[in-house]
């Protein structure tokens, strides 16, 4: 009795994936490095596959100790609250894009902007046209938010898991498709990542969204294996709370980019 537990605190038992985390992100900085002065993608690829084995073996925690009851409403305020400060930390690492953006836009200067007399984008470099695959791509992508936003209000609000598995296999179909529509669109680019800064903003914070569209889909992909599996429950799915939260973030930076980048910025 003296161990009982009489509070509704989660205490963490010390776990080894915070170090391992760590290690296999600094091994994909490194070897990131190393690939970019063409000594092979090897280094990358190992820390690469240490950060994917953290996340799954980390989160494959996370969902047992949800299924073991430590997930009280107190610990899933404090989930939601963690999750919130992450979402605003990914905010400003896309402000920093969107800086940069408009920096060189507004006031180019040194020998990575080619532009003379306010000439945007840089000469030579002949952007997409916003109103066709852009225009395209956002329409899916807010489709799939509110796919997304319908499973969330069906299990939330009217526990009705059929409709969120519905729900969940239209957001993350169009998710694929949107990834799908984002890579052809950069095969037929007329610009490329080096040579002017355009084209290195550009790569940069559209394919830094577009890893956050991949992971998002994974993310609501687990959703549904864990729904189909009976793992979440009207009263207790913050992990879907969490996932459907990061699409929305994933939406809005799309819109951003595409009144900015696609539409302003050509």
């Amino acid at each position: 009795m003296a161990h009982a537990k009489n509070h509704d605190y989660h205490i963490l038992h010390p776990s080894v994936w915070p170090f391992l985390a760590a290690v296999g992100a600094f091994f994909m900085l490194f070897g990131a490095t190393l690939w970019m002065h063409d000594h092979g993608p090897w280094m990358f690829l190992i820390g690469l596959a240490a950060v994917l084995y953290t996340m799954y073996a980390w989160f494959a925690d996370m969902v047992f100790e949800s299924r073991e009851g430590d997930h009280t409403p107190v610990v899933r305020i404090g989930l939601r609250y963690g999750f919130i400060l992450f979402i605003m930390s990914e905010v400003m690492f896309f402000a920093a894009w969107f800086w940069a953006f408009f920096k060189n836009a507004l006031y180019p200067m040194g020998p990575m902007s080619p532009i003379q007399d306010g000439v945007w984008p840089p000469e030579g470099v002949i952007p997409f046209d916003p109103w066709h695959l852009p225009l395209i791509n956002t329409l899916i992508l807010l489709c799939s938010g509110a796919a997304c936003t319908w499973a969330h209000h069906a299990l939330a609000e009217e526990d009705n898991r059929e409709d969120t598995k519905w729900g969940l296999i239209l957001a993350v179909g169009l998710g694929v498709l949107f990834t799908a529509f984002q890579i052809r669109e950069y095969a037929e680019a007329a610009f490329s990542f080096s040579g002017n800064v355009y084209g290195a903003i550009f790569f940069m914070a559209t394919g830094f969204h577009g890893v956050h569209v991949v992971i998002g889909t994974i993310f609501l992909l687990v959703c549904l294996l864990r729904i189909r599996a009976g793992q979440m429950s009207r009263e207790q799915h913050v992990g879907f709370e969490a996932a459907a939260w990061y699409w929305h973030f994933v939406d809005v930076v799309w819109l951003f980019l595409f009144a900015s980048i696609y539409i302003w910025g050509s």
